[in-house]
């Protein structure tokens, strides 16, 4: 089979002839129709993750058919549509992650080959009113803003929720996930374009953070918030302080602007607010999102498709920052 494959941090992505996998006893081969990029590819293709290691096919969102089954697979699932659920081993308490858990695509190779191994317990039927580069847009992403949104942010329909930072994969999902709930969206972006794109998608209204006043402006808007989202951390996450209504909820799962500020303590205290961090999700998340996307049929943002060949190319464009919503291989 032929792969994307990263033969270190300071060499282009290549797409060569490799291996097809072998099968374990429970594990299946996926033949790969598309994938989604992440933001974890980026930083993995530039040497810049934990648990680094090469040669490595990278990719951890894909959809495709099941075309071979190892050992005890029930055979139902061969030629079965199917999307990969790339957390795997998440361990016995729900509220975080244990020892052994691990993401598809580092340290098991992923999805940006012709084939993909995995478990069997870690596929799900693909959603039939989805097509395959909308399928393979949102696990790991879409997974992420669920969980934060909802398990960690408790947010309900009526609630009015700010989203930090929209135009990347996961901001997206935050957005629609929201909206689908009934609730009140704002959102911010360095970019007034990515902030329009919101607005279509059903964002009440949307701030640039670069302005100076931005909190001050998002505050008058909304008349402050129940759910705070945030990826990036950085000075700006001090104002979600004042941003939050009484009893709000700052959930993140990222700090691509560095680490969390100095915080006003007492607001803290006297607002009775959480600040929670939350990555990926568990199957029982995986599963709950899978169901309210069937029933508020979401369909998933796409910015660009490129062949699967060329994921070289696709990371690429990550590097800018430029995309809104997800970016896809196609075989």
């Amino acid at each position: 089979m032929k792969a994307n494959v990263l033969e270190s941090a300071d060499k282009p992505i290549t797409w060569k002839e490799v291996e097809k996998p072998g099968l374990a006893a429970g594990e299946v081969l996926v033949k790969i129709k598309a994938a989604g990029l992440n933001r974890r590819d980026y930083w993995i293709s530039v040497g810049k993750y934990a648990g680094l290691k090469y040669p490595i096919i990278l990719g951890s969102d894909g959809a495709g058919v099941v075309a071979e089954t190892g050992e005890g697979v029930d055979l139902s699932w061969l030629n079965r549509e199917v999307i990969i659920n790339p957390g795997n081993n998440w361990g016995d308490d729900e509220n975080f992650q244990g020892r052994d858990f691990k993401i598809l695509g580092l340290p098991d190779d992923g999805t940006f080959a012709e084939y993909v191994k995995t478990r069997a317990e870690y596929l799900y039927d693909k959603p039939a009113y989805l097509d395959w580069e909308h399928a393979a847009a949102f696990p790991l992403a879409g997974l992420t803003a669920f969980r934060a949104l909802f398990t960690k942010g408790k947010a309900k329909k009526g609630d009015t929720v700010l989203i930090s930072g929209v135009g990347g994969g996961t901001g997206a999902f935050a957005l629609q996930w929201a909206v689908a709930a009934g609730c009140k969206v704002f959102v911010t972006s360095g970019n007034s374009e990515k902030i329009e794109r919101a607005r279509q998608l059903g964002a009440a209204a949307g701030v640039n953070y670069k302005a100076q006043d931005w909190a001050e402006e998002l505050q008058h808007l909304s008349g402050g918030f129940d759910v705070i989202i945030d990826s990036a951390l950085g000075q700006g996450f001090a104002k979600f302080t004042d941003l939050a209504k009484p009893g709000g909820r700052i959930v993140f799962f990222g700090a691509t602007a560095g680490d969390m500020p100095a915080i006003p303590g007492r607001k803290i205290y006297w607002k009775q607010l959480q600040i929670l961090g939350t990555t990926m999700g568990t199957k029982k998340d995986f599963e709950v999102m899978l169901a309210f996307m069937n029933e508020h049929q979401v369909i998933p943002v796409i910015d660009e498709v490129h062949p699967l060949a060329e994921a070289a190319r696709a990371i690429d464009k990550m590097s800018t920052s430029s995309q809104f919503g997800n970016i896809i291989l196609k075989a």
